[in-house]
């Protein structure tokens, strides 16, 4: 199997197209279905304003995206992370190729303790992704994503540094 050249890259307001791949009901199945394309504009802002959301670019292609921001969970400050890969690069690893190096700029920021993920229950894919970064699961939790659709989700956590 070849070697895959991954990199993050910041998002820049030339990605559009990107995110428009990652806005079909197959990709965005277990987030509530497609945005419109007036969200997607807008998301495309607020990533671009983002330092800690990346495009996945695999042998110079754009084929996702991931990140982290801060949310309230619990009482506490944490770092929330999620991804997408377009279909035609599902299978090949690219989601837990990029987590790992997003982990590691988050580890790098030295700010927060605790990263969390939120795959839905049923969304196997991303609950694999999970273990394989080595979150723990913390177990079950409700959520409305987007809002008004309420989604039951694993939490998993990740401690980023060797106390956590």
């Amino acid at each position: 199997m070849a070697v895959l050249d991954i990199r993050l890259e910041p998002w820049t307001e030339h990605d559009l197209d990107l995110l428009r791949r990652l806005n079909t009901p197959e990709t965005t199945e277990h987030l509530g279905g497609p945005e419109s394309d007036e969200k997607i504009v807008d998301r495309l802002a607020r990533y671009a304003a983002l330092a800690t959301m990346f495009r996945i670019v695999v042998d110079g292609e754009p084929a996702g995206s991931i990140g982290f921001w801060e949310k309230e969970w619990r009482g506490a400050t944490v770092y929330e992370t999620g991804w997408g890969i377009v279909r035609e690069h599902w299978g090949r690893g690219l989601a837990t190729a990029a987590g790992a190096l997003m982990i590691e700029r988050a580890r790098g920021l030295h700010r927060l303790q605790y990263m969390h993920a939120f795959p839905k229950v049923q969304h196997a894919a991303s609950n694999a992704i999970c273990r394989k970064l080595g979150f723990t699961l913390v177990g079950e939790c409700d959520f409305e994503y987007p809002v008004g659709n309420p989604i039951r989700c694993n939490d998993w956590r990740l401690g980023l540094f060797e106390d956590a």
